[in-house]
């Protein structure tokens, strides 16, 4: 596979560290902002893509598809999608819409990355506030005034891994739980953000394509 796009790249550095195949090429998609600075902070540091890096400065809630396709990207090609901590900060339509169109313009064999977070039982939005803002309290203590009670979006939504499988993925889920374990990580303690049961998702589109 020699196409990736990384959705909400932020301070993503694997177009920069990993050796990518030959005739690869890489979009990065976040707010111009995010990509102006990452650009000149690594440039600064004289880093430089291993790969055909190719950065898209569009909002997700635009229409970055269009922008996509005028960077180069090619819809009939399989693509390996990154969507990595990004859907808790959607609404739940949006995440919805983001995760359609990834599949529309996905060629059968394409891959996809993400987390898939559970529904919330009763009175746990407000204890994950709680823990969100004492992280936000530690941040604040470096010199970093960030909200990340703000930032997220609560409530109940379509939990990404069966909303993916109903539109063609095929896929394999690891909890943080079962991660922890895994590498001989001591457990979760207060897991007041359900992190343990946080799915990590990745799969391929059946080669069938998706449901019409």
């Amino acid at each position: 596979m020699t196409q990736a796009v990384i959705l909400a790249s932020g301070l993503d550095s694997r177009a920069y560290r990993l050796p990518w195949p030959a005739g690869a090429v890489v979009y990065e998609l976040d707010k111009p902002d995010v990509i102006a600075f990452k650009t000149h902070t690594l440039a600064k540091l004289g880093a430089a893509p291993t790969v055909d890096h190719r950065v898209v400065a569009v909002d997700l809630r635009d229409d970055w598809p269009t922008v996509l396709r005028a960077a180069g990207f090619d819809a009939a090609r399989p693509t390996a999608w990154c969507a990595e901590g990004l859907l808790g900060y959607l609404p739940p339509e949006a995440q919805d819409r983001l995760l359609d169109t990834v599949t529309e313009l996905s060629a059968p064999g394409s891959r996809v990355a993400t987390e898939s977070r559970p529904n919330p039982r009763p009175g746990e939005d407000g204890k994950a506030k709680e823990g969100l803002q004492r992280i936000s309290e530690r941040w604040r203590a470096h010199g970093f005034d960030l909200d990340h009670a703000r930032l997220r979006y609560f409530g109940e939504r379509n939990e990404a891994a069966p909303y993916l499988r109903d539109r063609g993925w095929v896929l394999n889920e690891l909890s943080t739980r079962d991660l922890l374990a895994a590498n001989g990580l001591p457990p979760l303690e207060g897991d007041e953000l359900r992190m343990g049961d946080l799915l990590y998702v990745s799969g391929v589109l059946d080669q069938a394509g998706s449901p019409s």
